[in-house]
């Protein structure tokens, strides 16, 4: 199961150098705008520390986490839902995207030039949410006369989808993204499939300095007030911190994060929380062979879990042993695991949970 999440943002805010730490990656980084054009994608493993104390017990052939992929995406410039800077292509590539996070550059460095002139955190996130915003209206607009005839002919489905464009459209003028605006469960699915960009969870994100002072600034204040205002989460992050983290072996990484009093990067952090944006957990399998995490949506039930393994084990469910990490992380074996009668049994409607390690009962 793969998901995605855009990086998004003005031009030279350092969309790019953070997607490089993420990534290891080779996205370019220079000091003018459109420097990114195509998107770059990124495959990153996802931090997980139990598959570290699971390699401890199992002591695997084998360990593999799950991961999750990162989009750089061209920085967004105001006009962008007319075309410019290429803007519509740049859309399209959001579109895509099942998530967005949102760079917003508070940093200050003469030596790095700002599109809009100044360093302005809340006036850059109403630029790239109007171009949203904007996109997502000629979107609606163009589906409701597309469908003119159709409503015409009557019919409950037609008068609910009318309905729900038209909702649309006035919280979209007003500049209500379209994921605050409310949604009937029988227009769920029909919402879905106008792909709208202001639908999409959105994630802010802070590129502050490497002393990061501007997190007690009144801009920082300012932005923080505008991303709560949107219902939204704001992380702060040096990007030029987190590229210096991203260069250096693990064990260097750990005496760095160390002396600076972080437990992990600001990169972890934006993994974890991109996680949690897309309501994904996982699960782990575990034996000789391998321990493996697993990507699934909350919510998921056991037989589809399994297939996330192979569609053979979906099909031919018969149950799931279910162990807890934490129940074998404190006493130290699958055995004594069993031994105090902590394996349960599960079946088709068991919700798989975050941090189940399961075997997978099927027929062949």
């Amino acid at each position: 199961m793969s998901f995605q999440c855009g990086i998004v943002g003005l031009p030279n805010v350092g969309k790019s150098t953070l997607f490089n730490a993420l990534t290891s990656g080779s996205a370019q980084v220079a000091n003018f705008p459109f420097c990114t054009i195509d998107p770059h994608v990124g495959v990153v493993p996802v931090p997980d520390h139990r598959l570290d104390r699971l390699t401890q017990i199992y002591h695997p052939k084998k360990r593999t986490p799950t991961f999750f992929e990162f989009v750089d995406i061209a920085g967004l410039v105001k006009g962008a839902s007319q075309g410019e800077g290429l803007g519509n292509q740049f859309l399209s590539h959001i579109r895509n995207v099942d998530a967005i996070i949102q760079v917003v550059r508070i940093f200050n460095d003469p030596d790095v030039i700002h599109v809009q002139g100044k360093v302005d955190p809340v006036s850059d996130l109403e630029v790239i949410e109007t171009e949203l915003l904007l996109a997502d209206l000629a979107t609606v607009t163009a589906r409701i006369l597309k469908s003119e005839k159709f409503f015409r002919a009557g019919g409950k489905e037609a008068v609910l989808q009318k309905e729900a464009l038209e909702q649309l459209r006035q919280g979209l003028d007003e500049g209500t993204p379209a994921r605050m605006i409310p949604c009937s469960d029988d227009m769920e699915a029909f919402r879905k499939s106008l792909f709208l960009l202001t639908q999409k969870p959105i994630l802010y994100l802070a590129n502050i300095s490497d002393d990061g002072t501007e997190i007690h600034s009144d801009d920082y204040n300012r932005l923080e007030t505008s991303v709560k205002a949107r219902g939204g989460e704001l992380l702060a992050i040096s990007g030029k911190i987190e590229a210096e983290i991203a260069s250096l072996s693990p064990a260097d990484q750990k005496v760095f994060l160390a002396d600076l009093g972080m437990k992990e990067s600001g990169l972890e952090r934006l993994i974890r929380e991109s996680y949690r944006l897309l309501g994904l957990l996982s699960f782990l399998t575990a034996g000789e062979d391998e321990v493996r995490a697993w990507t699934i949506q909350d919510g998921t039930l056991a037989p589809q879990a399994a297939g996330q393994i192979h569609s053979d084990i979906e099909r031919g469910f018969i149950r799931a042993e279910v162990m807890r990490f934490e129940d074998i992380d404190r006493l130290g074996s699958e055995k004594a695991v069993k031994e105090k009668g902590l394996l349960k049994l599960e079946g088709k409607e068991y919700r798989v949970r975050d941090g189940d390690i399961i075997y997978f009962r099927f027929n062949v």
